[in-house]
Formats: C-alpha cells, sequence, structure tokens
C-alpha cells in the first residue's frame, strides 16, 4: 500500500477521461481530494491503448499538489488490463498512488493484481508496495464477496460502489444509475452501501460512493450525496468539476462540530483524569448529554475526518 495515500481524504474523487488531453489538462486545477485517470469505461474501445501513453504523460508531468492520484484500469475479463498496469505503472513514476480496480467479483481478483503490481515495481525501481489499490463492487457477485474481496490484499486503500453498473447486474428497472428512484419508498440502495461500509470498516479501508450522473442537477446531487455521507461514507465520484465543491463540503465536519467534538475529548479526559483532584469518573455530563467512552470514539473520528478536510480547532482548549 502507498503509505502517502492511505490516510489522505477522499471526500471528492474526479473521474477524468483518460483519453482526453483537454481534461487531463485541466484536471490538476481543479481542488479535489482524489483524481482518477480512467482507462475504462470513459474511454472509447479504440482508444483504450493510446490512452495509456496520455495518462503516464499526465501523471508524470502535470503538477498534482498533495491529492491522491489514481488510475483506473479495465476488469480482468477484457483483454487490456495487463496492459494498462504494465504500461502505466511501469512508466509513471512514483506520483502514481494507487490503480483502481472496476468491477471486481471475487478476492481472487485482487490477489492476482497484487502479484502483478509486485512484478511491475520491482522492474519499474518503484519501493515495493508503493502502489495502492482501490476495488469497485459493481456486480451481485462482487456484493456476496465484498467481504473476503475487501480482506484480499494489504495493498487495499479503499471500497467502491459502482450504482450503474450495478443497477444493470442485478436487473433494477431504471435507465440511469446513482440517482435516486422515486418509486421505492425508501433508498433502494441502503442494503449495498451498508455491506460495502460494513466490510470496508472491518478492514480499515476508506468507503466511497460512486456517480450521481445527473450533473446539471446539483440540488439534487447535494441531496443524495447525504445518504452515504450519514452512513458513514468517506466521500463520493464527481463525473464534473462542479461536483467537486459540493463534495468537500458535505463529506466534511462543519466548524461548529470539529470544535465540540475537540470540546467533548477535553471534558472527558479531564472526567477520567480527575483533574483538579476530583473523583475520576468514566461518565460525565457535558452540556445536556451524558458522555462516556463511547462519546469519545465517536469525537476522534469527528476530529480525524475534519483534519483530513484540512480544519483546525478554532478556539483553544481551556487550560
Amino acid at each position: 500500500m502507498s503509505a502517502r495515500s492511505r490516510e489522505l481524504p477522499r471526500r471528492s474523487c474526479l473521474s477524468v477521461p483518460g483519453s482526453s488531453e483537454r481534461f487531463l489538462a485541466k484536471a490538476p486545477g481543479v481542488p479535489a481530494d482524489m483524481t482518477f485517470l480512467d482507462l475504462e469505461d470513459s474511454v472509447a474501445p479504440l482508444e483504450k491503448e493510446a490512452a495509456r501513453a496520455k495518462v503516464v504523460e499526465a501523471v508524470k508531468n502535470q503538477d498534482w499538489g498533495d491529492r491522491v492520484l489514481c488510475v483506473r484500469v479495465n476488469s480482468w475479463d477484457t483483454r487490456w488490463t495487463y496492459g494498462d498496469v504494465i504500461e502505466v505503472v511501469g512508466q509513471a513514476g512514483e506520483r502514481l498512488d494507487e490503480i483502481m480496480m472496476p468491477k471486481v467479483e471475487r478476492a481472487a481478483e485482487v490477489v492476482a493484481m497484487d502479484l502483478l503490481l509486485t512484478q511491475v515495481e520491482a522492474n519499474a525501481g518503484l519501493p515495493p508496495g508503493h502502489i495502492g489499490i482501490e476495488a469497485q463492487i459493481e456486480t451481485a457477485r462482487g456484493l456476496i464477496d465484498v467481504e473476503e474481496i475487501c480482506a484480499a490484499s494489504g495493498r487495499l486503500e479503499a471500497i467502491v460502489f459502482g450504482p450503474a453498473d450495478f443497477a444493470a447486474s442485478v436487473e433494477m428497472p431504471v435507465l440511469t444509475g446513482g440517482i435516486q428512484v422515486p418509486e421505492y419508498p425508501g433508498d433502494h440502495f441502503h442494503y449495498v452501501l451498508s455491506k460495502i461500509l460494513m466490510a470496508g470498516r472491518a478492514n480499515g479501508l476508506q468507503v466511497i460512493d460512486g456517480p450521481f450522473l445527473r450533473i446539471r442537477e446539483m440540488d439534487a446531487f447535494r441531496d443524495y450525496c447525504q445518504r452515504s455521507r450519514v452512513l458513514g461514507y468517506d466521500g463520493k465520484w464527481a463525473l464534473h468539476p462542479d461536483q467537486v465543491a459540493v463534495l468537500n463540503e458535505v463529506f466534511s465536519p462543519t466548524q461548529e462540530q470539529f470544535d465540540q467534538a475537540w470540546d467533548i475529548l477535553d471534558a472527558y479526559r479531564r472526567a477520567t483524569e480527575g483533574d483538579g483532584g476530583g473523583e475520576r469518573r468514566g461518565a460525565v455530563m457535558f452540556g445536556d448529554e451524558m458522555i462516556d467512552e463511547a462519546s469519545r470514539k465517536m469525537a476522534i473520528k469527528f476530529v480525524a475526518r475534519g483534519e483530513r478536510g484540512g480544519l483546525r480547532r478554532s478556539v483553544p482548549p481551556a487550560r
């Protein structure tokens, strides 16, 4: 795995077609937490092999800042996968953090990619384990095996839900993936999102929601982002630069929430350590709320997420 990228935020994950020199040139200027240069669905079959050199050129010669930089290769059931890995990973250099595997259905596919990356890294002079993996769950088979997939390799950094291909896989009667279905009394993907989240968190992975395809409907996009954010997802895909700012906002704690989480940690520490010579207590009132060890754990997660997104405490702790 990439030690550099594993803990970086992935609130906004921008998709960039690897065959488009225009989009590749613009991508570094979009303030996404993570950018992936795509060799899969956004690239026409006749352009896939030529796109590899364009992606390598973009990775090596553009300023990507501190973001997570990834390339999505083609899935193992195509004829392009090994060539994508050998040519791109073998030539892109150390700035490439990850490859993304689409349509993962079995843990063995991740193991095979891990082994291939080990050989490519060695031949390219990259540090062992430098390239991380993001795996997409896009089919019924992938969802059934998601626990094994998430545990398949130490290179795994994130697990990603792909709603459009998943809808096709289970034969949902929809023609647009990744949007709300008004006819369903609830969220038609709630089970899927929850199952992927549990598997990812159990294995220490970041968990990412897939795209919202109606890119001009920003209010609907913001509303739809809330479903995976409330469950605990780290971020979501952006198909258009305009979606990035919304994602960075929605998937970050507010400054007020961030400061409150720090206040809870301070109050709990004072209670348990008996600051000032008082009784050491495992539970204490914090305003109108009783807080305890579980409260501390929730607050730590809020602080970690906020710090990943660049927040800093606005008021110094009381002494």
